[in-house]
This record gives C-alpha cells, sequence and structure tokens, in this order.
C-alpha cells in the first residue's frame, strides 16, 4: 500500500533552488531537498550541518514548497536521503509530480528500493574518505545507464585505488562515472592529467557550486 503524503513524515534540513553543482545535471537549475541525519563521517564531508536538527514536514508540506520553486528538476540529498526510509516515498511522490529526479546516496545503503524513475547517484568512498568500510558493493550491478558513480579522491593513492574499480566492476559500462578531487587537497589540474594519461573512461568534476559560493548554506 502506498503512504499517505499527507500524513508521512521526515526530517528536512532545507529545500532551496540553486544550480546543480556536479555530476551530469551540473548547471542545472534545481530544486535541492536536503534531509536530515547521516550514519556515515567522511573526512571531507561539507555538510555536517545537516547531520542533526532540520524541521519535521509531510511529504505534501515538501511537494508544495518544491513547487514553489518552479523547477522541473529536483535532487534529494543530504547527509544520507536513504538513513531515513520516508525517502523512498517522497522520492515516488516527487516523480508521481512528473519532476525529473536525482538522488545523492552515499552508497552505503541499498538503493534497490528506489523508484526506477530516480536517477541515483551512487558514491563509491575510497581509502581517503576514511569510510571505505561503509561501501555497499551490492549496489553496483543494480545501476544502469540513468545511474552515476561518483568517487571523490584525495591524493594518488585513491586515484589508483578508484581506477581498479571502474575496471573491476565495469562501471563505465554500466554508467555515468565520476572523479572529483578533494578540495584544497588534490590540485584539479592533477587529477585531471591522470584521468588523460591512463585515457580512463571516466569524467573529470569539480564541484561548481563551491567554485562559486564556497561553502555556503542554501546555493
Amino acid at each position: 500500500m502506498r503512504e499517505n503524503p499527507s500524513v508521512t513524515r521526515l526530517r528536512v534540513t532545507e529545500i532551496f533552488a540553486s544550480v546543480q553543482g556536479e555530476a551530469t545535471r551540473i548547471g542545472l537549475p534545481t530544486v535541492f531537498v536536503r534531509l536530515t541525519g547521516c550514519p556515515l563521517r567522511c573526512r571531507w564531508c561539507d555538510t555536517e550541518y545537516a547531520f542533526q536538527g532540520g524541521t519535521t514536514r509531510s511529504i505534501d508540506e515538501v511537494l508544495t514548497e518544491v513547487a514553489s520553486h518552479g523547477l522541473r528538476q529536483v535532487c534529494v540529498t543530504g547527509g544520507e536521503p536513504l538513513a531515513q526510509k520516508q525517502c523512498l516515498p517522497l522520492l515516488t511522490a516527487l516523480c508521481d509530480a512528473g519532476y525529473d529526479v536525482s538522488l545523492e546516496t552515499s552508497g552505503a545503503l541499498d538503493v534497490s528500493e528506489v523508484d526506477t524513475r530516480v536517477s541515483r547517484i551512487v558514491d563509491l568512498k575510497a581509502p581517503g574518505s576514511a569510510e571505505l568500510d561503509k561501501n555497499r558493493w551490492d549496489n553496483l550491478p543494480l545501476l544502469g545507464q540513468r545511474d552515476e558513480v561518483k568517487i571523490v579522491i584525495a591524493d594518488e593513492a585513491d586515484y589508483r585505488w578508484a581506477s581498479e574499480q571502474v575496471v573491476t566492476h565495469k562501471l563505465a559500462e554500466r554508467c555515468n562515472v565520476l572523479f572529483s578531487p578533494v578540495a584544497g587537497e588534490l590540485a584539479p589540474a592533477t587529477l585531471a592529467e591522470w584521468i588523460v594519461r591512463d585515457r580512463l573512461p571516466v569524467r573529470f568534476q569539480m564541484q561548481l557550486h563551491k567554485i562559486l559560493w564556497a561553502d555556503a548554506r542554501g546555493r
């Protein structure tokens, strides 16, 4: 039985309109729904403010605020959005409302029950994140052409590890794969040069929102 969106409630940190800062939708005006809570503590996390707090809202209330922004692209993010079980009915409700929906998830939780209309942007945590053991490898065979794998890279050891995962799991044959440098730790040009040198079938990216607004909330 489908959840009743008027009573199903989630903990929400913020809802705002901005441009998508990463992945293949980069640059598109997007409404972000940032849910509260995350079981991971990645060393370079830039959204620690979403670990706790927030406000409790029904799915209907979230839909109303999303609609007020007048945009078709919606990204559900966190924190770790799937840490709240009511994230799943929220994603379905957004799809039912006609939005083009993406989900940004740490890759530590099961993505198998996410609505098939949603583009799943799944992290793989490299060793430098200090959360390598949280990777849920069973997620990878589930990914398809609508989905994406994102790996944040701190140094050459991370790059070598990430390159191995691309080959071992045939990630580029499944979906888009994106490598991005840890801001302030790995020079973006260095990572780009490694990718070109090795002819790796991945997309280099930098976080556009950091370039434009640093770590400002709601941007």
